[in-house]
């Protein structure tokens, strides 16, 4: 599948504001079912373009690493507050995890999601927003490039 890039958004200069779909929002990762957000993951990298481990594995890695916020959990939950996409991010501006949900791909959560985590983190005062994806991963680099993202060396 090739290798991997690393994408960076400068926040220096104005930020686009999240344009939600109708009935989409953010919920706080304190009202949200961990499970449903693992579920997302799997789903998301079951095309080869990442891996999650189990559940236990992963919640437990990711709520006890030092660099986790529960703010800076992004979860875009419908109507019905199902989860349908998030992004996850470390507090050094990082974003570690980022999918939305099959059904709800090409209606704009993902930028949208990428808006609010811009947004955060120009808040706390960092300069840059950065990822990792794989080379191969079209139509996430397209997404990347299409919200400022440029690659830079890894």
């Amino acid at each position: 599948m090739g290798g991997v890039l690393r994408l960076r958004k400068h926040l220096s200069g104005p930020l686009l504001a999240p344009a939600w779909p109708a009935g989409v929002r953010l919920l706080p990762v304190s009202t949200v079912a961990p499970e449903a957000l693992h579920a997302i993951l799997e789903t998301a990298y079951a095309n080869g373009f990442g891996s999650v481990p189990a559940f236990a594995d992963w919640w437990l890695s990711i709520t006890s690493d030092e660099e986790y916020d529960p703010a800076l959990v992004f979860i875009a939950a419908d109507e019905t507050d199902q989860p349908i996409g998030l992004a996850l991010c470390w507090t050094g501006g990082f974003i570690k995890d980022i999918a939305v949900s099959q059904p709800w791909r090409g209606k704009g959560i993902g930028e949208s999601l990428l808006h609010a985590v811009f947004a955060a983190f120009k808040h706390r005062g960092l300069e840059h927003v950065d990822l990792k994806v794989m080379a191969a991963n079209a139509p996430a680099i397209c997404l990347y490039h299409r919200v400022g993202m440029v690659e830079v060396a890894l």
